[in-house]
């Protein structure tokens, strides 16, 4: 998967973060009387979520670069694809199951009795670190990003690739920070019908990526590296 699709598989994500990660933002001390610094806070906030994201396409690019090779990749960004297709076409009451079952809470409630701690301090560092564990939030739109970080390579492309992933939903999360509280249902209902088309335009990215049609920066022509001929004496 090409680098900087990344950024695009975050901006079409943030507007899902929004309605996963809203809570925690909204949460976000506000109440300083220096804009400033409530600004430096939410950036440190989305500066540990990137951080995170930043670390795991690292840690996905490299097991990646161990088990792929030219035809596997090919084939393992149609897979992707055609994964991210199934799970559009997953009935909800399936999904919510999923969300609810017994490795989900625990991972939240675990998280949540680190954010509590963490947003009674009030600090720089807490704010960072509130950030850091926010990434390891279970987010469908995440393991998208990890998918195509391994389909990188790579460890740097891996790294990179989730590091534009957060950028990628920074606008909108910043948006949220200062226009949360009013964002109304219907606005959110209406973000939420969009979603799926923009997780269908990345499922055909993908695929499109796998076919190896020649098409510049969606499809680009990869060719398999030549067969070395020894030299006969």
């Amino acid at each position: 998967m090409e680098v900087w699709t990344g950024f695009l598989v975050g901006l079409a994500g943030s507007l899902h973060c929004v309605g996963m990660c809203g809570p925690i933002v909204l949460a976000l001390p506000s109440s300083e009387k220096s804009r400033l610094k409530i600004f430096l806070g939410r950036i440190l906030y989305n500066a540990g979520r990137i951080v995170t994201y930043a670390l795991m396409g690292a840690l996905f690019g490299l097991f990646g670069s161990r088990i792929i090779l030219f035809t596997l990749q090919q084939n393992l960004s149609i897979a992707i694809g055609l994964l991210i297709i199934i799970y559009i076409l997953t009935p909800k009451k399936i999904k919510n199951k999923l969300s609810g079952s017994i490795f989900y809470k625990k991972i939240f409630s675990l998280l949540e009795s680190n954010f509590t701690n963490l947003f009674s301090r009030r600090s720089s560092t807490s704010l960072f670190a509130v950030g850091l564990l926010n990434g390891l939030l279970p987010c469908g739109f995440v393991y998208m990003g990890i998918a195509g970080a391994v389909s990188t390579g790579g460890w740097l492309n891996g790294f990179f690739y989730m590091f534009l992933f957060g950028l990628g939903t920074l606008p909108v999360m910043l948006a949220a920070a200062y226009l949360g509280r009013v964002i109304n249902l219907n606005l959110r209902r209406r973000i939420s019908k969009i979603i799926p088309y923009l997780t269908l335009l990345l499922a055909l990215l993908f695929i499109l990526r796998g076919l190896n049609l020649g098409i510049p920066f969606v499809s680009p022509k990869f060719s398999p590296p030549s067969a070395q001929v020894p030299a006969c004496h």
